[in-house]
């Protein structure tokens, strides 16, 4: 029994070093396996190319030894190009696109007859309006003129018909490139019952010309006057639902049936003739023969499959974070899957086709930094470590690397991983790519002696060594920006470069609501102190602390930091102030999103207050109706589930109350903090934000330190006093 039960513990030890399943990774993970066997399996074994090279005469002749057949790409791309001009593009009508439309008016449709059936004033319903539809950009003065106006609900209704007349006509999103390569003259149009007509395109309508052929659409007996007041409103609401479908366009130009043109070559026919020069359809022309190839030994086959699926394991427990590494991520996962596919291909291509006209190792003209640093960067160092050996490994064992290559490649990853987290401004970057280059021509170096190379051929493998490691940083610096954006993630290049106070949305913050943008400053100052006293990521609590607030631009004048001597929430109801001041969270995000800021500030946006009411305004209802829901009057957010996020929550709600401290004394300020903390971590704020006892208590420290220090009084200087009196 007792050992039973021992091999049962060893069998969860086990079991849990393996990664849960989740299919969407899973897929692209496997994808990229199966890419990887199969860039193995079409790398060619026995080449006879490895003296020939385009533009040299040919020390021997190649005679093809059995007849083979191959498709002239340059011929068939020329004759398809053809074809695709007499081909016109196909787009489709988007019945979701034109329902969220439809729908979208419908409920303001339905709103707005509520808000007429009660007693309200046009800035009343204009504000109504823009909390419920927050997401649509109503034309500047359309809703307090179509409020006023008598006939509103028969603009309502005419809105609807001619809303689903120009939706049903199809509102065309013309794709900015692509189309050049299609019919210059008709488009092919499909509706949702799969008819096909064909358009001029002069016939387009897109959100650009709509108003100019207003007079297309009829919309039964409304008069013009209507039909003109209906468009003013519906534009609010317009949005294309025709789209361009690449997969219906290429369908037809397979319909034409482009046949490619092959080329067949007979038994005993001379690919290469000894002593004349080879021009590049002699050299193509080999490439496929070699390619014709049979294929490899059975054996051999199965075992480099096998010793994929083992390294491909062990990259995946890498990514566990079990060993020393933290857990990736869904998109972390898609990227390193996407690097590990790509970089066995190109290893393929490159021993395949390059190193016949260049004597060097394929690993010297492979960029092995370049696939090491974007994962050091985006996601960890340790990975990045674990990554440069198993990959060069992974190539080395399925024959596409010799021995030269895998020590250099593994040198050169080690190298990248071991530099990169050093780097903190882009330009680094470009610098460690010159360090790399130097440790990669030691290593060449090393290698040529060992393989006792001639001297001729140390120049030009010096310089693919160099050059290797040179146009790793500079790809690194070109990839990464779009990389960060494609994977939300806050680097500390991108991280640094939001921390400028001069991006236009933190101009616009500080124009449109000074107050709210020396909060925010504020706030960042305490959060970024609190941080390194708890070894947080201090630069990027910075940075959410600065755009945690930008939803408050769109209506400043309803948050007291904004305000001068007329408070705005005395001429409404509690409950539409509550839901203003609400909205700032829905709204801020929308617009962190919308500029592209990376998914940890978006985070930090969305939870700086959690799910927690809105005591005043709740206080203020509940006076009137002591059976008001607090739900009404809750944040929509969610409590913090990072120290980061955390807080600036904290940060934000102790920096808001010390302003209203009349003495603000250490004494004071201490208590103040004091209370604020212990009630969100009553309230159950912090619950999700791993924040140890022994941190809040740095954090309270450290804030008190700070606002102390800000807000400490000052004695009265003579000459001021004797000015005063």
């Amino acid at each position: 029994m007792k050992k039973k039960a021992e091999s049962h513990a060893v069998l969860k030890k086990i079991l849990a070093l393996l990664p849960r399943f989740h299919w969407k990774p899973a897929v692209v993970t496997g994808t990229a396996f199966i890419i990887s066997v199969l860039a193995v399996l079409s790398r060619i074994p026995d080449r006879m190319d490895q003296d020939i090279e385009v533009g040299r005469v040919a020390e021997r002749e190649i005679i093809a030894d059995r007849p083979f057949s191959y498709v002239d790409e340059e011929a068939t791309r020329i004759r398809r190009t053809a074809q695709q001009h007499l081909v016109p593009a196909v787009f489709v009508i988007s019945h979701k696109a034109t329902e969220d439309i439809q729908k979208n008016y419908a409920d303001f449709a339905d709103f707005s007859r509520k808000q007429f059936a009660g007693e309200s004033s046009p800035e009343y319903y204009r504000l109504s309006v823009q909390s419920e539809f927050p997401r649509t950009a109503f034309v500047p003065g359309i809703i307090e003129n179509f409020f006023s106006d008598p006939a509103r609900d028969t603009i309502l209704e005419c809105g609807s018909v001619l809303l689903s007349n120009i939706l049903e006509t199809g509102l065309f999103a013309l794709p900015k490139n692509g189309l050049e390569n299609y019919h210059p003259i008709l488009v092919e149009l499909i509706r949702e019952n799969t008819s096909h007509e064909s358009l001029n395109y002069r016939e387009i309508v897109t959100l650009e010309s709509v108003g100019t052929v207003l007079n297309r659409y009829s919309i039964g007996e409304f008069p013009e006057e209507f039909r003109i007041a209906a468009f003013n409103l519906v534009k609010s609401f317009l949005a294309p639902n025709t789209f361009f479908s690449a997969t219906d366009t290429e369908l037809l130009l397979t319909r034409l049936n482009v046949e490619p043109i092959k080329k067949q070559i007979e038994q005993g026919e001379i690919i290469i003739r000894k002593g004349f020069i080879v021009n590049i359809e002699d050299w193509h022309e080999l490439q496929e023969f070699n390619r014709s190839a049979p294929s490899r030994d059975t054996r051999t086959v199965i075992g480099e499959i096998l010793i994929l699926l083992l390294l491909y394991g062990l990259l995946i427990l890498l990514g566990t974070g079990k060993f020393g590494a933290r857990a990736l991520n869904n998109p972390e996962i898609y990227l390193v899957s996407v690097l590990v596919a790509v970089y066995m291909t190109g290893g393929v291509l490159v021993g395949t086709v390059l190193p016949a006209s260049m004597p060097v190792p394929v690993a010297f003209i492979l960029p092995t930094a370049l696939v090491i640093m974007l994962p050091a960067i985006l996601i960890c160092a340790p990975f990045a470590l674990g990554l440069s050996i198993v990959l060069p490994l992974a190539v080395f064992v399925t024959g596409v690397f010799d021995i030269s290559s895998f020590i250099f490649a593994t040198a050169s990853g080690v190298v990248a991983s071991i530099l990169i987290p050093n780097a903190k401004k882009r330009m680094d970057l470009i610098k460690d790519g010159l360090i790399i280059s130097g440790a990669n021509c030691i290593v060449a170096l090393a290698i040529l002696l060992t393989r006792h190379t001639g001297v001729m051929l140390y120049p030009v493998s010096f310089f693919w060594a160099a050059f290797n490691g040179v146009i790793s940083g500079i790809l690194v610096v070109g990839l990464l920006p779009p990389l960060e954006h494609i994977l939300n993630v806050a680097t500390d290049f991108r991280l640094i470069e939001l921390s400028d106070l001069n991006t236009p949305t933190l101009k616009k913050l500080f124009s449109a609501a000074p107050g709210t943008y020396s909060h925010s400053i504020m706030v960042a100052n305490l959060a970024e102190a609190a941080c390194q006293d708890i070894g947080a990521h201090a630069l990027l609590a910075r940075i959410g602390a600065y755009y945690h607030d930008i939803g408050k631009m769109s209506q400043p004048q309803y948050f007291v930091e904004n305000q001068g001597r007329h408070n705005p929430h005395d001429d409404i109801p509690p409950r539409l102030s509550a839901t203003i001041i609400r909205s700032h969270v829905k709204i801020g995000a929308e617009k962190a999103h919308s500029i592209g800021l990376p998914r940890s500030i978006i985070d930090i946006i969305s939870e700086h207050h959690g799910n927690s009411v809105i005591s005043f305004f709740f206080r203020k209802a509940a006076e009137q109706d002591p059976n008001i829901s607090a739900e009404s009057f809750s944040y929509p957010g969610t409590p913090p589930r990072s120290r980061e996020s955390a807080v600036v929550m904290l940060a934000d709600t102790c920096e808001a109350a010390v302003r209203t401290l009349e003495k603000p004394s250490a004494e004071a300020i201490e208590k103040l903090v004091q209370k604020l903390v212990n009630d969100k971590v009553d309230h159950r704020q912090l619950a999700n934000s791993e924040l140890t006892f022994l941190e809040l208590e740095d954090i309270k420290r450290s804030f008190v330190k700070v606002l102390t220090a800000y807000y400490h009084s000052r004695i009265k200087y003579p000459e001021t006093a004797q000015k005063a009196t």
